[in-house]
């Protein structure tokens, strides 16, 4: 499980393979890491596989290259990087499993003052599961989703705190982000769904 609170940024050192791509990232930390830990790289849990300083190896299969943004990584390129929770630990952000349920694309970036508010366009058949004021993850980054929903398009809010710490900070228009729904949010909606689906 993750928090959804980024903890740093990580490097894309070397990538190999094609329907099992293997992913060499360098990492802020890898103290206390153990072989099979878990770490949310843009949000997808991978394993790590092994490691050498702070480059750590891991095997992306075919589904997540499909269904997440890992797919279009390049060496060189930035990531979000999260260490697994463990008891104990504060929850600084909301519960999140890794498991990606789409990609949401970036539509517009508008910076407000200190603030960065960006429009993202999202699959409708999920836009369902978007709720003001409820929770949602990018690229791993636990944000509460803004005001402004309808026909799939979302807004967000950025603090600079999260825009210095994060690759969100990066993305452009046209970008395609890691979206994780909340998944407590989406066992209520399909829920009352269901009730209302048998009673008519």
């Amino acid at each position: 499980m993750f928090t959804g609170i980024v903890q740093g940024r990580g490097e894309v050192i070397a990538r190999s393979g094609q329907d099992l791509v293997r992913l060499v990232i360098r990492v802020p930390s890898t103290q206390g890491l153990t072989r099979g830990a878990s770490i949310a790289i843009n949000g997808v849990c991978l394993t790590a596989v092994e490691w050498q300083d702070c480059d750590v190896h891991f095997d992306v299969i075919a589904e997540s290259l499909r269904i997440t943004n890992l797919g279009q990584l390049s060496v060189g390129d930035s990531v979000n990087v999260e260490r697994a929770a463990r008891f104990g630990d504060e929850i600084g952000g909301h519960l999140l499993s890794g498991h990606i349920h789409a990609m949401a694309q970036l539509v517009q970036r508008e910076v407000q003052g200190d603030n960065l508010a960006l429009t993202l366009q999202v699959d409708p058949e999920l836009a369902r599961y978007l709720m003001p004021k409820g929770y949602v993850a990018l690229d791993g980054c636990s944000l509460t989703l803004g005001p402004a929903i309808e026909s799939g398009r979302f807004q967000v809010f950025l603090i600079p705190e999260t825009r210095e710490v994060t690759v969100i900070e990066q993305r452009q228009p046209g970008d395609w982000i890691n979206l994780e729904i909340d998944t407590q949010t989406q066992a209520v909606v399909d829920t009352v769904e269901r009730v209302l689906a048998e009673r008519n």
